[in-house]
């Protein structure tokens, strides 16, 4: 509850520092020396936060549906394909963490490889892996477009699930380890009972992290790759009403930032039943 009413304060505080910069700021934005830093303050460039909410409860076209069931059915249509990059990224960074942790030649081969790896800039690899995927085939079924995109959300996701559980898996004291040894504990026990309960603390703030990063690497992949239905490709058709109206731009921005919190979220409700007995244990 507190993570919430957290989550719901800053909001309204997003939206009072919005309002703020709008009654204060200058209209042709604020620059130094000669540079602009801050944006216009214009209805066209910064409409108000109300306006954006009421347009979310507008048709869309005349006599279509609403903006928020527009939204919704696009978030839903890019949550899912966030869901199978994020699957498919984090099973690669704990892999490649377990990998490293077993081998120090693996883990001074592939980690440089792991770190240049998120240098690569996403909107020209998306192209590629879309290309790519037009000449593959799983088998009897063709390469799908959500395919390629669920693929560059997976590249994102395992960078931070790989880092963070190798520091987790390392984590576990000398002494720990001496006494696993001392139990006869061979590799697979002592990484089953004692490195991977210690990896716990990084692993969910690291998922949590490869959550957001798939979101968005799934939106940058709609929109690279022009897969349509996804609110990647909404953000897209909506900002060519950007001049006409400015606030329909943001009811897709709007929807991308809360598919992000809403996948944040869903990784700290797995996280607390599985660290609350932890938390109980280490209480005096």
């Amino acid at each position: 509850m507190r993570k919430v009413l957290g989550a719901v304060l800053a909001l309204l505080v997003g939206g009072a520092l919005w309002e703020g910069y709008k009654a204060v700021g200058d209209t042709d934005g604020t620059s130094l020396f000669g540079v602009r830093i801050l944006p216009r303050t214009d209805d066209a460039a910064m409409p108000h936060v109300l306006d954006v909410l009421n347009r979310l409860g507008e048709p869309e076209l005349a006599g279509g549906r609403p903006v928020w069931r527009v939204v919704f059915d696009a978030c839903l249509f890019t949550l899912g394909i966030t869901a199978v990059g994020f699957l498919v990224g984090t099973f690669i960074g704990l892999l490649l963490a377990v990998l490293m942790q077993r081998f120090r030649v693996a883990e001074r081969g592939l980690l440089p490889w792991v770190v240049l790896s998120q240098t690569v800039p996403l909107v020209a690899l998306a192209p590629l892996v879309a290309g790519w995927g037009g000449a593959l085939s799983l088998g009897p079924y063709p390469w799908q477009p959500w395919m390629s995109v669920s693929l560059i959300a997976a590249y994102l996701a395992f960078f931070p699930v790989a880092v963070g559980m190798l520091r987790g898996l390392q984590s576990p004291s000398a002494i720990g380890v001496e006494l696993m040894r001392s139990y006869a504990a061979g590799w697979w026990r002592t990484l089953v009972k004692l490195r991977m309960p210690a990896a716990t603390p990084y692993l969910f703030p690291a998922l949590r992290l490869a959550g957001a990063a798939a979101v968005v690497g799934a939106v940058v992949g709609e929109i690279s790759t022009g897969t349509r239905g996804g609110i990647g490709r909404l953000v897209i058709e909506y900002s060519r009403e950007a001049t006409s109206d400015p606030a329909k731009v943001y009811t897709a921005m709007l929807g991308a930032a809360l598919l992000g919190l809403a996948v944040a979220g869903f990784v700290a409700l797995v996280e607390w039943p599985l660290t609350r007995h932890r938390r109980r244990v280490l209480l005096p």
